[in-house]
């Protein structure tokens, strides 16, 4: 299932790609990946790490934000879940 963040993400990378002029290959080669592989990014048919955002704001001169901008900011309390709970704590509550 795709995320819309993954969407977005992906949208920005082809807009910036498109801005600088540069083909999908060209960017793939400046990025260690193939073609392929940004065509699947820019479709979000793949997440990319966050090691593969950085090579991606750096070849494309951009900061990683740069790819979220007006992203939608979804407020998560993460105070109101209850921590995991560890293998420890597990086997003295059996």
């Amino acid at each position: 299932m795709i995320d819309e963040v993954d969407f977005m993400v992906g949208r920005q990378l082809r807009r910036r790609r498109r801005l600088m002029g540069l083909t999908q290959q060209e960017l793939g080669a400046a990025c260690g990946i193939s073609f392929q592989q940004v065509q699947k990014y820019e479709c979000a048919n793949n997440r990319m790490s966050v090691a593969m955002l950085w090579r991606f704001a750096c070849a494309l001169e951009v900061e990683v934000s740069y790819f979220f901008a007006g992203a939608p900011r979804r407020h998560v309390d993460f105070r109101s879940e209850s921590p995991p709970a560890d293998a420890a704590t597990a086997a003295r509550a059996a």
